[in-house]
């Protein structure tokens, strides 16, 4: 399963397939093209040409969002999937340290231990939230049947609406539930490629860098001349891609009190310098502009490991240690900075396309699995507790090596959409009843 590493001699931790896990290459494997949501990211919205364009970084905040603020979820996907049995580690399963003798986390490192679960330690910066009761596990979750492949599985994940004829994500139906026609109310951040998620008839919007969003070409004192002219070159124009550009401007009109203005995080965060922790920065940001963000989704990876995945004290690059390190970090810094609207605003949830296999492999590494757990943090979740139903991991409840699933993961999802943005189950996901997971309230 892992792809060879022809400049060290050794094995790569991560697989052939997973080694192309990117956004693009999802779209790519799938044979699908750009949604239309993301056409005019392309036509009229853009990263800014060179150093004489960029964005300046001021001291100072943003001013205050008017207003009540609304609701606003965010999907945390840790891409490449996540081996959640080293997160969420069951240390009362005997199963689970005679699955793994080398990678195996030890009971004694473990912290929010009850008297079958606890966390890895390089989860504790999260501890604040947990003993606050904002932060909750719900174990056996995943994907309905099992999907060892990562676009497969990422795309089944995503789209949710099994058997759906439209490529239209869960997140863009719940969108479309909740009204408005505002692209920003629906934003990914860290990358320009829209995730199935977040694709579909409902108008949403992809972003590398908050900072470095603006309308294509020169801009200065011909930014609003370019402006008019693009407005009066698109105003009569009909079809998808006349309204597609109408958007592009109103989008770029609406945040650019946003981009302009100057972020310093509050409440003293300190994001890390990762991919994740600036776009944690920059979903914070978002959310506390008032720009009429609903729901945002961030990346997180490679959590493919195959090979190295390391005990807890391994420092090594893209260690199980270093991934839950940066990933704690990137949320804590993100919790810290939303202060008091995390818990009455913002609820965070994890995702990732399937779990491990239980046993370690011969590379010191895990393959893909099946069965894995969901993190849920902020407001209205039912925090400082392990939710769902335990599987087990004595070999008649494996699923072929696998941990099985008692919790779809839909479930954890309706549940966070109903309660969180007013949404119906239906809406968001289409011929599914969910189970209650009491979860999020």
């Amino acid at each position: 399963m892992t792809a060879p590493d022809t400049d060290h001699g050794v094995e790569a931790p991560c697989c052939t397939e997973g080694a192309a896990l990117t956004r693009r290459g999802l779209l790519q494997g799938i044979g699908g093209g750009l949604a239309a949501t993301t056409m005019f990211g392309s036509t009229a919205l853009g990263v800014l040409g060179g150093p004489a364009y960029a964005a300046p970084t001021l001291p100072g905040a943003l001013p205050a969002a008017a207003g009540t603020p609304q609701n606003v979820v965010v999907v945390l996907s840790l891409s490449g999937g996540a081996d959640m049995l080293s997160l969420v580690v069951p240390h009362g399963d005997p199963g689970y340290y005679r699955a793994r003798s080398s990678i195996a986390v030890p009971r004694g490192a473990l912290w929010a231990q009850d008297g079958f679960f606890g966390l890895h330690p390089a989860l504790r910066p999260l501890q604040p939230w947990w003993e606050t009761r904002r932060l909750a596990v719900v174990t056996g979750t995943g994907l309905p049947v099992p999907n060892r492949s990562h676009f497969a599985a990422l795309e089944e994940l995503e789209d949710a609406g099994p058997g759906d004829a439209l490529r239209a994500g869960w997140l863009n139906r719940a969108l479309g539930a909740v009204a408005g026609e505002d692209p920003q109310q629906g934003v990914h951040v860290g990358s320009g490629m829209l995730p199935t998620a977040l694709a579909g008839p409902t108008p949403t919007l992809a972003v590398a860098e908050l900072d470095a969003t603006e309308l294509n070409g020169p801009m200065g004192s011909h930014r609003r001349d370019r402006a008019a002219a693009l407005r009066r070159m698109w105003g009569g124009t009909q079809g998808p891609l006349g309204d597609s550009a109408r958007k592009a401007l109103t989008v770029a009109a609406d945040l650019r009190p946003v981009v302009g203005s100057p972020y310093a995080p509050s409440n003293g965060a300190r994001y890390p310098a990762t991919d994740l922790g600036d776009a944690l920065k920059d979903a914070a940001r978002l959310i506390r502009s008032g720009s009429g963000v609903r729901a945002i989704t961030v990346d997180h990876g490679s959590w493919d490991m195959h090979a190295y995945l390391g005990d807890v004290d391994d420092p090594r690059d893209r260690s199980m240690r270093t991934m839950a390190t940066g990933l704690a970090q990137g949320l804590a810094a993100f919790c810290t900075d939303l202060g008091s609207l995390l818990g009455s605003h913002v609820t965070v949830v994890t995702v990732s396309e399937f779990g491990r296999r239980v046993v370690e492999n011969g590379s010191g590494g895990l393959d893909h699995g099946w069965g894995s757990a969901m993190l849920l943090l902020g407001a209205g979740v039912r925090g400082g507790r392990y939710l769902g139903r335990w599987p087990g991991l004595d070999a008649a409840s494996l699923r072929e090596g696998d941990l099985a699933v008692t919790t779809d993961y839909r479930s954890v999802l309706a549940e966070v959409v109903t309660r969180r943005l007013g949404v119906s189950s239906a809406a968001a996901f289409p011929g599914f009843t969910p189970q209650g997971v009491g979860a999020v309230v």
